[in-house]
């Protein structure tokens, strides 16, 4: 069994997608998707907020609260480049999703899809995307 959350030496922490599916249900988590507007249209988990990688800027960042601030993109590989980006300008600790919209896909957690609103309605945010774990 892998652990749920693992700490690289580069102070990136992974977690996966049951994890993710249980912060996002307690209000833990605040998700940023770093993939282009295009492929967020297509394939997103309820509640993030697009952030593209090629337009990526920190100040940008949504406020988060006390909650904790995860990226994510397609397999692992843009939100890891983001998490650098943030380190590299502070911040201690920068928590991914191991394996992107791929690993939520293949746990078969809910998501939606079509042109995201400009704010999140409540009716987005408040469906449960792990409601099938």
């Amino acid at each position: 069994m892998t652990n749920a959350v693992t700490w690289t030496e580069k102070r990136l922490i992974e977690i996966d997608a049951a994890t993710l599916c249980r912060w996002l249900a307690s209000d833990m988590a605040v998700l940023v998707d770093v993939r282009e507007e295009w492929e967020f249209a297509q394939d997103r988990i309820s509640g993030a907020i697009n952030l593209p990688l090629t337009k990526f800027d920190i100040r940008k960042l949504p406020a988060h609260d006390g909650r904790r601030l995860v990226l994510i993109c397609a397999v692992g590989r843009r939100s890891a480049q983001a998490a650098g980006i943030m380190m590299a300008t502070g911040y201690d600790k920068v928590t991914h999703l191991r394996g992107g919209m791929l690993s939520w896909d293949d746990a078969d957690y809910e998501t939606v899809s079509g042109e995201p609103k400009k704010e999140p309605v409540a009716a987005e945010i408040a469906l449960l995307p792990c409601a099938s774990a």
